[in-house]
């Protein structure tokens, strides 16, 4: 079966933007013409509305990328306690699907040309009591973005990260690095002028730009030729050969 072109959205940690970094991608990509899938294959800490589990996440990603398929598609486990994905399972006397997982994926193979994955955590956050989101990421084979808070402390949570990615298994490809600003200009802390240049000189894959505090649109500086890096930055790409191409 043919696969879409695809992007692994992943962080430094938890609570870093991956949300919005991926929500932003999706939304200047459909803008661009791209059918854009959008998948969390699992939630924690989601509530409760009309008697039903949501993820807030999801519902971002789904509203950013135009609403294609269904909330339940975009995430299909959800769990309330807001804790890594196999304990908040447990606490309602379940298990995460670990199958399911990566089946979820597929929903989405003819009904997108590109599929953005956003996962939990950080790569080392446990999924089950023997998987990691890296498992993940390495089976569905996408290449990644590292989304970074543009903190204090960022340079070395990022190239830890890159290492983490380097040494997994055969290694994890990376497409590039968001700088995501999680706090308005006057509560950033000093650092936060200087991180993005830090980070360009330190890191081997590119610093794709620096998303600002509340901004919807990631400015995209990059030599990466992928259709997606096109697209980012405003030019022309024919989606539909390139899906007819795969």
């Amino acid at each position: 079966m043919k696969r879409p072109l695809g992007l692994f959205v992943t962080g430094t940690d938890t609570g870093v933007g991956k949300t919005t970094v991926a929500a932003a991608i999706a939304r200047q990509l459909a803008a661009s013409g791209c059918r854009v899938g959008v998948y969390k294959p699992v939630a924690s800490g989601c509530r409760l509305k009309g008697g039903k589990q949501v993820s807030d996440d999801a519902l971002q990603l789904w509203e950013a990328a135009g609403r294609p398929l269904s909330l339940p598609a975009v995430c299909p486990q959800v769990f309330l306690a807001p804790l890594a994905p196999h304990l908040a399972a447990r606490q309602e006397g379940c298990e995460v699907d670990a199958d399911l997982l990566r089946r979820g994926a597929d929903t989405w193979r003819d009904h997108c040309e590109l599929l953005i994955v956003e996962g939990a955590g950080g790569l080392m956050t446990p999924l089950t009591d023997d998987e990691y989101v890296a498992d993940l990421a390495y089976d569905l084979g996408y290449p990644l973005i590292v989304v970074a808070p543009n903190v204090l402390g960022v340079i070395n949570q990022t190239l830890q990260t890159l290492i983490a990615a380097a040494t997994f298994r055969e290694g994890l490809e990376i497409a590039g690095i968001v700088l995501n600003d999680v706090r308005p200009p006057r509560e950033a802390d000093a650092s936060s002028a200087s991180n993005l240049d830090e980070l360009r000189r330190r890191c081997i894959p590119p610093v794709l730009g620096r998303l600002a505090w509340r901004d919807s649109a990631l400015p995209v500086s990059a030599t990466d030729n992928s259709a997606w890096v096109q697209a980012l930055e405003g030019r022309p790409v024919d989606w539909r050969s390139l899906a007819a191409q795969r």
